[in-house]
């Protein structure tokens, strides 16, 4: 099951289009796009000729010239963690796609977030937070993903918060870009004006070609001028993606990613970051969705404070995310979770492939 937007809905009972395609090759498939480069999948897509035949009351019209201009391009978010990339991500799509919380380390793994008009097509690409030294191979691998989305960006947006003080390797990584350079300082309704200036100010002398905006992600101050801002470097392009795709992930990623959202806000020390969840099956019937799921921990400790006395814990998490899960999928679902005990996975290369990362 495919994540669709829910507010482009209505948009095409306006009218019925039908196309033809006379192609030099074969289609390119969506799910080849996602391993692929904006480059790739450009030198790679037939030339086409279209021929659109637009339905519209009792009018007939026959289109042979050439096909409305459409942008598309491809946007990396990164920062370090708790810096606020998530939070931008579900102001800007205007959904909560990705899971948020006040605890560091919340997203672990790439998601794309697509953002659509009837001209333009942006991917985000929210990224886990860069940490500058990494204790785990987990740590690692989630620094691997953030700098691969260098090679793949049009755009970069580089968020922090007010309170910065240097921009460490990642800032190093940041100045050799050659593409357009977005800096955002998020939480300006945390500090002073006279501190958002003496942020605004350093990082300017940082990155000179950069341009750095102050904005509010989680009260939407200056959210709404991103979005105008970054479709000045789309390139012409076809959409990348069904334009009433949400994501590239699917319902399963985020079934999971809600379970661990509710045990990142549930339970407090290590035990959040040394807990992986993986959903083990799901069925999705006519009127419920049966999903279990498995909750991954270090050590069999971990795995009774998980579970609670007499199973009271695991039964409050379980009811959170079942609410959760419903109000995403829009039905009723039973929710089945154990518990179980992958010793030091963290620290596992190969077990971190089998977990998706």
């Amino acid at each position: 099951m495919r994540i669709r937007n829910r507010m482009r809905g209505k948009q095409r009972e306006k009218h019925m289009c039908f196309s033809l395609c006379f192609s030099s090759g074969d289609r390119i498939r969506t799910c080849d796009l996602r391993v692929m480069s904006p480059t790739s999948y450009h030198c790679s897509t037939p030339h086409c000729i279209f021929l659109y035949f637009c339905v519209c009351k009792d009018t007939y019209f026959l289109n042979t010239n050439k096909k409305k201009m459409h942008k598309a391009g491809f946007v990396s978010i990164i920062g370090f963690p708790n810096a606020g990339k998530s939070t931008l991500l579900n102001a800007i799509l205007g959904e909560k796609l990705v899971i948020v919380t006040p605890k560091a380390q919340t997203t672990r793994k790439r998601t794309f977030g697509i953002y659509n008009d009837d001209e333009y097509q942006i991917v985000f690409c929210d990224t886990p937070g860069f940490i500058p030294d990494p204790r785990y191979e987990l740590h690692k691998t989630m620094n691997n993903m953030v700098e691969d989305t260098f090679g793949d960006a049009d755009v970069m947006i580089y968020i922090t918060d007010p309170v910065i003080k240097e921009t460490g390797e990642l800032g190093e990584k940041l100045r050799k870009i050659s593409y357009p350079l977005l800096i955002l300082i998020n939480k300006a309704d945390t500090t002073s004006a006279d501190e958002l200036n003496n942020v605004a100010a350093f990082l300017e002398k940082e990155f000179p070609s950069a341009t750095v905006k102050t904005i509010s992600a989680l009260h939407g101050f200056n959210v709404d001028r991103i979005v105008p801002f970054l479709k000045q470097y789309m390139k012409e392009h076809p959409p990348y993606y069904p334009k009433d795709d949400l994501s590239d992930r699917d319902v399963r990623f985020f079934v999971s990613e809600i379970i661990r959202e509710k045990l990142l806000n549930l339970y407090f020390r290590e035990i959040p970051y040394a807990a992986e969840v993986v959903i083990d099956d799901y069925k999705d019937d006519e009127n419920i969705s049966r999903i279990r799921a498995i909750i991954y921990v270090e050590r069999e400790t971990q795995k009774m404070i998980v579970l609670g006395k007499g199973g009271h814990a695991i039964k409050k998490l379980g009811i959170q995310s079942r609410q959760d899960i419903e109000r995403f999928i829009g039905k009723k679902v039973f929710l089945e979770i154990t518990v179980k005990v992958l010793k030091n996975w963290r620290s596992d290369p190969e077990v971190l492939k089998k977990l998706g990362f």
